[in-house]
């Protein structure tokens, strides 16, 4: 009932700020979550309950040391985040839609009263992004569709952990809970990129210590692996976004800027293809391509993994300590963004000179 209240709250102050279209979605987001926090039981509950698979009861076990490893070890928030459980019998909890206009890697927000404006708009249903996806195509934009395993109500809610990500390896386990744990340690309204880097630095640095301390040495060769993967992966598509944005400011026809799009976009494809021999064919990422690489879909990427090498310049700079990086990164978020981002783009530099 607590939690009817409180969402109903929710939906009551959106309210005087929404439109027609927009009170559609924001009955979705709200009727959304709701079905997530109703689902949810105390996973204490469920390690006692004679129905839960063994599998289940081990995974959850671990997940209840994950998460007090967290708060002991990382000092993240001591709430009852990631201490529930809920079974939700679909591949991810959200679909989001990232679009951008035709010839700009500049992400097109969305923005709302709590979380501020943010690069995607998320779905509890793949139909609707779907929809919503095709409504911007026709429009002409650059759309991406991506789901996703878990979300942060950034303290609003008691987090639960998910049964779209419980039955991965534990130290992937492990990094959703830090990533979604950091942003309640710290968000920016308005600044997706500042938000995602940070909580991907947090995750990184949560995993490396997670694993010293409980992980055996296969599962930290492959993590390290996976790691690598990633980062090059990134690293892949944060070239690509640069060499376009600078395509796209030249001075063109329309039929010159598609024609050099196309060309810069098949070769980023050439390059991923060299990338996967490198790894001995690994193709994990190659979903993230099925519908397509275009600007929607380097936003969406970029918007995670852009400033994390800033960030862990300025841990290292804490040497480690990370309550005093928290303090650093609060701030930081405090100044305005002109100057945050300069002073971002200073520790960037440095580390990737490395």
């Amino acid at each position: 009932m607590k939690r009817r209240a409180a969402l109903g709250a929710l939906a009551l102050a959106l309210l005087p700020v929404a439109s027609c279209t927009s009170l559609q979605y924001y009955a979705q987001a709200v009727s959304g979550h709701l079905e997530v926090m109703w689902l949810s039981a105390p996973i204490e509950e469920r390690l006692h309950e004679a129905d839960t698979p063994e599998q289940l009861r081990e995974k959850l076990k671990r997940v209840l040391a994950i998460r007090e490893f967290a708060s002991r070890e990382l000092a993240l928030p001591d709430n009852q985040s990631y201490r529930r459980y809920a079974d939700l019998g679909r591949p991810f909890v959200v679909w989001n839609v990232f679009a951008a206009p035709e010839f700009s890697v500049t992400p097109i927000q969305s923005c709302f009263p709590f979380a501020g404006c943010v690069s995607y708009r998320g779905f509890y249903s793949e139909k609707a992004a779907q929809q919503h996806a095709g409504d911007l195509e026709k429009q002409g934009d650059d759309v991406y569709v991506g789901g996703v395993t878990a979300y942060s109500t950034l303290g609003w809610f008691a987090d639960p952990v998910l049964s779209t990500f419980i039955q991965y390896p534990e130290p992937e386990v492990a990094r959703i809970v830090f990533h979604e744990l950091a942003h309640q340690e710290m968000y920016v309204k308005g600044d997706t990129v500042f938000n995602e880097s940070f909580a991907a630095t947090v995750e990184g640095e949560g995993v490396r210590r997670w694993l010293e301390r409980e992980g055996t040495p296969a599962q930290r060769s492959a993590y390290e692996d996976s790691r690598r993967r990633r980062s090059e992966f990134a690293a892949l598509v944060i070239k690509y976004r640069a060499r376009l944005a600078e395509f796209y400011a030249r001075p063109a026809s329309i039929e010159e800027k598609r024609e050099g799009k196309r060309l810069l976009f098949a070769q980023m494809n050439d390059e991923y293809g060299a990338l996967k021999a490198s790894w001995g064919g690994y193709s994990g990422f190659d979903r993230l391509f099925a519908r397509g690489a275009n600007n929607a879909f380097l936003s969406s990427i970029a918007s995670y993994t852009e400033l994390v090498p800033a960030f862990r310049a300025l841990l290292g700079k804490k040497k480690g300590d990370l309550a005093a990086f928290y303090q650093a990164v609060r701030d930081l978020a405090k100044l305005d963004k002109a100057e945050r981002d300069a002073r971002l783009a200073v520790l960037n530099a440095t580390e990737t000179a490395k």
